[in-house]
């Protein structure tokens, strides 16, 4: 439940990175709302969107099991994945819940809020609008790529992305949860595939540039194949720009550890590197450089920490409840 004494906090991306903040942050005394992007259209999410042409639930999935407070077992239960030789193969139990649940409400809000009460869910999670959008790419050399799930394995380097529909409309609490926000956070997550697709329904990216609150961008620890090549710190706040037109990020929190060794060779085969944090050109850029061990490498695969990153977000509202 909302709770008005406590301060509000928007985290906007999709992907394996959100989950991964928020189950940090779901320890604060604070009010989360995520929205979560309905552009994926890959795998179990992708099969369920195509077969009954509802919103792909699988981003949505994980922000809600993140959030969840639940047995371990029923978190564990819903992430479930069927390896099976039929057609339930590759589908993860919450994700043919969530459609039965959008299928018997017939609408796909409704049936994430009868899942988030189900769950116990600390928070709000809102899809960046109640429909599928399908996420375009515009190449540097001319050629354009349809499909979240195919723009990075082409290769090519991205100039920009865009929506279809082009009007799609968000939901009235996603525009009311911008506005009353006291920290709006951006990432972490895949720039164009996690990010920028709920940035560009188009209120919602407005929204976010005029909004009053603190705005965070948590830049990706790793350049990414198909999508950040060679990308500096300043390039993907660049990039963010670029598609919503004017600058509006205040801060932006980077690592400020070295990638072991190890790591960084098992992740060149993947065609990906620690991204190079240009700390004085995001200086001259006007933005806040909050440099910090953030990353987690305990299972072999480089990610945020959680507790870190959430201690961190949580300073900011400390700091502005100082100011204030």
């Amino acid at each position: 439940m909302h709770d008005p004494t406590l301060p509000n906090i928007v985290v906007i991306g999709g992907g394996t990175g959100l989950p991964v903040l928020l189950r940090g942050l779901k320890k604060y005394s604070v009010n989360i709302t995520a929205i979560v992007t309905v552009a994926d259209d890959g795998g179990s999410s992708g099969r369920l969107r195509n077969d009954l042409d509802i919103p792909p639930p699988g981003d949505v999935r994980n922000v809600l099991a993140a959030l969840s407070e639940v047995e371990p077992l029923v978190e564990q239960m819903f992430q479930h994945r069927f390896n099976t030789e039929n057609e339930l193969s590759g589908h993860s139990l919450g994700n043919l819940i969530i459609a039965a649940l959008t299928s018997i409400s017939g609408d796909f809000v409704h049936a994430i809020q009868e899942m988030s009460r189900v769950l116990n869910v600390k928070g709000q999670v809102l899809p960046a609008a109640n429909q599928s959008v399908v996420l375009h790419a515009k190449m540097t050399d001319g050629s354009e790529v349809a499909g979240e799930s195919v723009i990075p394995t082409v290769g090519k380097e991205i100039d920009t992305v865009y929506l279809t529909p082009s009007d799609v409309k968000p939901l009235p609490e996603t525009i009311k949860s911008i506005r009353e926000a006291d920290l709006i956070v951006i990432g972490p997550g895949s720039l164009f595939t996690s990010i920028l697709p709920n940035l560009l329904v188009p209120e919602i990216g407005k929204e976010v540039s005029k909004a009053s609150a603190q705005k965070v961008y948590i830049c990706n620890i790793m350049t990414q194949a198909g999508e950040t090549l060679d990308y500096t710190a300043s390039d993907h706040v660049q990039a963010i720009y670029r598609h919503i037109h004017l600058p509006f990020i205040d801060t932006i929190l980077v690592n400020n550890e070295e990638v072991p060794e190890n790591l960084q060779l098992k992740y060149e085969k993947e065609l990906a590197k620690p991204v190079i944090f240009d700390i004085q050109q995001l200086e001259k850029m006007g933005l806040e450089v909050v440099q910090e061990k953030i990353i987690s490498y305990e299972t072999g695969i480089i990610r945020h920490d959680t507790e870190s990153v959430a201690k961190i977000l949580y300073s900011f509202l400390e700091r502005k409840n100082t100011i204030e």
